[in-house]
């Protein structure tokens, strides 16, 4: 194989995301329009939460301020432990972290499934930029195991990508119509 075939093969290859994660979606999280979440599965169970590529903290060029895992007084992600009497169990429902961008927008990323909270993205705190840059692969936000038991079943209230491009599409569609 000479150097051109080799390289055309290399952009043809599936991402390490699409060859061992599906992608689900939560659209709209919370009613909030737009705020949507990604949630990388792997067939060992473990989960990584995302920010979708339509999340508006990934349009129009906006900059990240802050990014903060202090959800309340008494609970930092920060200090999530995984294993003893306080590891973290999380609701579908339950904040991850706030991000703050220059602009003063603030957004509160949920954790989208039932699971025990194994990590959060530290990296991201020093560097930011990776969530814009790299939301997918370094700037994740954090990683979720869910019960043995609740495996199967966390994606059911989630949307499979075809799912989700078709909201995606239709609220692209609502939007481009007249009032």
């Amino acid at each position: 194989m000479d150097g051109t075939e080799q390289k055309e093969t290399e952009e043809n290859a599936p991402s390490v995301i699409d060859r061992y994660y599906t992608r689900w979606y939560r659209a709209d999280m919370k009613g909030k329009p737009c705020e949507d979440h990604c949630i990388l599965q792997h067939s060992n169970r473990i989960c990584v939460v995302t920010l979708a590529e339509t999340h508006p903290i990934l349009q129009n060029g906006r900059t990240i301020k802050n990014i903060n895992y202090q959800i309340s007084n008494a609970c930092s992600r920060l200090n999530n432990k995984v294993s003893g009497k306080s590891k973290r169990f999380l609701t579908d429902f339950a904040p991850l972290c706030r991000i703050t961008c220059t602009d003063e927008t603030e957004y509160t990323i949920y954790s989208c499934i039932r699971g025990r909270l194994l990590e959060v993205n530290e990296n991201i705190l020093e560097t930011p930029s990776l969530l814009l840059e790299k939301p997918s692969t370094e700037g994740y936000i954090a990683v979720i195991l869910p019960k043995f038991e609740e495996s199967k079943r966390i994606t059911e209230n989630l949307l499979s990508r075809e799912e989700f491009e078709s909201v995606v599409s239709k609220r692209s569609a609502a939007e481009s119509q007249p009032s």
